[in-house]
């Protein structure tokens, strides 16, 4: 089978490209041939024979190019002509979408269609929801500059994103939105896809509030991996025993205190990291770790029981979650299926988790960790301090942990491929 994984990011930047590196390189281990399309980018990892991608657009920088982003972020040229190349060449038996919206615009649905009827090659058209942008036109439901949680586009009134000023604060970029959702709407463009994978039961209930889109969802929570190098002697990696090796790891743990509570995403107000660092202030004698990078860095720098490693991945993030009393994922926003979730249980590490979304299809409270109302500090407080002074509950969800089943890649791919992509 030939897949076209298309999203709008071809270098690592987030969980969706984890979900897509992740999900081609399996596709490709089981016998698929695999190919890629989307903005080009000094960064991009992987791409397709021809070479064929778009220019790179940042929607977030201050300059919108008057004359010309307004009409390529609603309607594309240029990502119909780009990937009708790579349609050509690589005649794809399924057409996999994740993010596409604004950079490469759902315009492209049309030439995979024209494609597919020109050419006579049955197209199948997935799409992968990695969040709510085609039922909410900032993709988040919720308004950047309050902090309050909405659906107020429900039904397809989109004219909400305008009024809110929903999208990075600007009255021009909301605009936009609205008209590039209210456009595909009326077009009635989602109709041409075949399936919707929803990674939560929370997104799906989300995206059936369309009547198009409700009846191509299927829910299927993302698939998370133990690494490799970490299956080892019997399957067991006792606080991050087999990545010491790990040059990185060597050089972090000798900045870790003995005992620590951690955080690893990134740093920012929807992620609830506001709500956590007041929490750090009340509890002086924990000792928190912090990875990751965001705009709320200095203020984390400035707490004295905080310790900010920044970025870390690979071996060195396993050991470092492995080797943490318990984790701490505060979201403020309608999370979706969040990585960070399911890999801090997966790797044995219990879990404070916030209510919001996906996540509590996640986190098996009492059992694996503990959840909390999302943006109460007093119970977020509340949480940490029980389980940094209980080590003995802490070691009863570490084992809960153990016996929590998510997808393997090779599972999720299985049921891709049977339920999905047939």
């Amino acid at each position: 089978m030939k897949i076209l994984m298309v999203n709008k990011f071809l270098y690592p930047n987030g969980g969706s490209e984890t979900y897509l590196f992740g999900l081609g390189e399996q596709l490709e281990k089981m016998g698929h041939k695999v190919q890629y399309f989307g903005m080009e980018h000094a960064g991009r990892i992987v791409g397709n024979s021809v070479q064929s991608y778009t220019a790179n657009m940042d929607f977030h920088t201050g300059k919108l190019q008057k004359f010309l982003y307004p009409f390529k972020i609603i309607y594309s040229m240029e990502a119909r002509k780009k990937i009708r190349l790579v349609l050509e060449d690589f005649k794809p038996d399924v057409v996999h979408l994740n993010n596409i919206n604004f950079q490469l615009t759902p315009s492209i649905l049309y030439e995979i269609r024209a494609f597919e009827k020109e050419r006579k090659h049955p197209v199948r058209i997935v799409y992968t929801a990695h969040d709510y942008q085609w039922v909410c036109p900032n993709h988040m439901m919720c308004i950047p500059a309050s902090g309050r949680l909405c659906f107020d586009c429900k039904g397809g009134k989109f004219g909400a994103c305008t009024r809110n000023r929903c999208i990075h604060g600007s009255l021009v970029k909301s605009m936009l939105g609205t008209m590039e959702a209210t456009f595909y709407k009326l077009c009635r463009t989602y109709r041409m896809v075949d399936s919707i994978i929803c990674p939560s039961e929370f997104i799906k209930e989300k995206l059936d509030t369309d009547p198009i889109l409700r009846t191509k969802t299927i829910m299927l929570h993302n698939f998370v991996e133990m690494p490799e190098w970490a299956k080892e002697e019997n399957g067991k990696a006792d606080g991050g025993a087999y990545g010491k090796a790990c040059e990185a790891w060597e050089k972090l743990q000798t900045k870790l205190p003995k005992r620590y509570v951690l955080y690893f995403g990134r740093f920012s107000k929807e992620k609830g990291v506001g709500t956590l660092l007041r929490a750090c202030q009340k509890l002086p004698q924990v000792s928190f770790v912090f990875a990751g990078t965001g705009p709320l860095t200095d203020e984390i720098g400035q707490a004295a029981n905080i310790r900010n490693v920044g970025f870390i991945s690979g071996e060195a993030l396993y050991n470092l979650i492995t080797g943490a009393e318990f984790s701490v994922y505060p979201s403020e926003w309608y999370e979706n299926c969040p990585f960070s979730v399911m890999e801090s249980q997966r790797y044995g590490t219990p879990i404070i988790a916030s209510d919001m979304g996906g996540i509590p299809e996640l986190v098996q409270d009492g059992v694996s960790g503990e959840l909390f109302r999302a943006g109460d500090l007093t119970g977020l407080t509340e949480k940490i301090d029980k389980l940094w002074r209980q080590p003995a509950l802490c070691r009863k969800y570490r084992k809960n942990c153990k016996n929590i089943k998510f997808d393997t890649i090779e599972e999720y791919c299985g049921k891709i491929i049977g339920q999905v992509y047939s």
